[in-house]
């Protein structure tokens, strides 16, 4: 069967420009990270009005000979959604320029803001550092070698032995898991009050510096919460009121409590690994009346609260995350059900209420 050659010359441009976009995609995540280090959004927050271009321009420090081209990041980080323009009012126009739009922030640069509690930047800055970036050169060499990830190829350790000697991927890890962790229990506290129901004791385990169990212990000063991670991670925190650090293996026990949470850190994992995990979950909440296990993790494919195509692509991508950094991986429903059912509990319930990662309580 024929086909009509104005259909085939069609097809091929638009395939080529499908291929150009993704050849290309990178440049959304670096243009982006440079306007936060430059401190663009900041810029347009404390102006307080549409910012005009020389404004802008102004207020940044940069050097005169690049002025010039920061209208044109301006101009992809709008095609992105993380910048708008409006009108500028007659007074914040500059005349010889004929300024007619100004810049304003849109709710996704708001979350790039450096005092907003919740933001977002120092995640984006972890993420796309050089030693987490660098490994996905090494992607197609990983493939026929026996190293464990892509990670391991490029640096020559793993991510968690890397971490624990260098202290700037250490620093800007847990600086990154921080904000998350913010954003993350703002929703629990103030959507989610029912996951804390009748708990007296938690334990926040891979709890890092303690961001999100010192968030639950203030909203909820009923319960005794320990954040729990590696000696070297919690050495010289203090515990106050009802929190308190412990340093300790995940691996080998857990200390004991009502429920203990699992954000981000089962998908760091093998299933092996995952199993072995939750074995010792399963012992800390032994004999608790109401005992339980709070993991926070993506369900890959689960329909969750603002889930759409592009957030299905997310989930995607942070399984790949997952492949080159770590061993582990993103899991599908039926995936987190055989981990709870090889390591001896007997239900779970999911709860869809933080987009692209759901809330799993898990019964024994």
């Amino acid at each position: 069967m024929s086909t009509n050659s104005g259909d085939d010359t069609t097809n091929l441009i638009q395939a080529q420009a499908h291929i150009w976009n993704h050849i290309f995609n990178f440049i959304n995540s670096m243009s982006l990270k440079s306007a936060i280090q430059l401190g663009i959004p900041d810029a347009i927050h404390n102006h307080g009005k549409p910012i005009s271009l020389s404004h802008l321009i102004a207020s940044l420090q940069i050097h005169p000979t690049k002025s010039r081209c920061i209208a044109r990041l301006m101009r992809i980080l709008i095609h992105s959604g993380f910048f708008a323009s409006e009108k500028l009012n007659e007074l914040d126009r500059v005349n010889d320029e004929k300024e007619e739009e100004g810049y304003v922030l849109t709710n996704a640069s708001r979350l790039l803001l450096k005092d907003n509690p919740l933001s977002v930047s120092p995640f984006l800055l972890a993420m796309l550092d050089p030693i987490l970036t660098d490994p996905w050169h090494f992607m197609s060499t990983w493939f026929q070698n026996d190293d464990a990830t892509p990670f391991d190829t490029c640096h020559g350790k793993t991510f968690w032995e890397y971490g624990g000697h260098e202290p700037k991927l250490a620093n800007f890890f847990n600086e990154g898991m921080a904000s998350d962790a913010r954003l993350v229990t703002r929703i629990l506290i103030n959507e989610c009050k029912e996951v804390f129901e009748g708990l007296k004791s938690l334990v926040d385990v891979g709890g890092g510096t303690g961001t999100m169990a010192i968030s639950i212990a203030k909203a909820f000063p009923h319960i005794d919460c320990i954040v729990f991670d590696l000696p070297h991670i919690v050495a010289g925190f203090q515990d106050f009121d009802n929190l308190k650090y412990v340093g300790g293996d995940m691996f080998h026990a857990i200390p004991q409590a009502d429920a203990v949470l699992l954000k981000w850190i089962l998908h760091d994992w093998s299933d092996e690994e995952c199993v072995k995990i939750l074995k010792q979950c399963k012992e800390a909440i032994k004999g608790k009346e109401g005992g339980k296990v709070i993991i926070i993790d993506i369900i890959m494919g689960h329909q969750t609260t603002g889930t759409n195509k592009d957030s299905i692509e997310t989930q995607l991508f942070f399984d790949m995350l997952m492949m080159v950094l770590l061993t582990g991986r993103e899991r599908n429903e039926k995936e987190w059900a055989n981990l709870f059912i090889n390591a001896g509990f007997r239900d779970y319930k999911i709860i869809p209420t933080l987009g692209l990662r759901s809330i799993i309580e898990v019964y024994p």
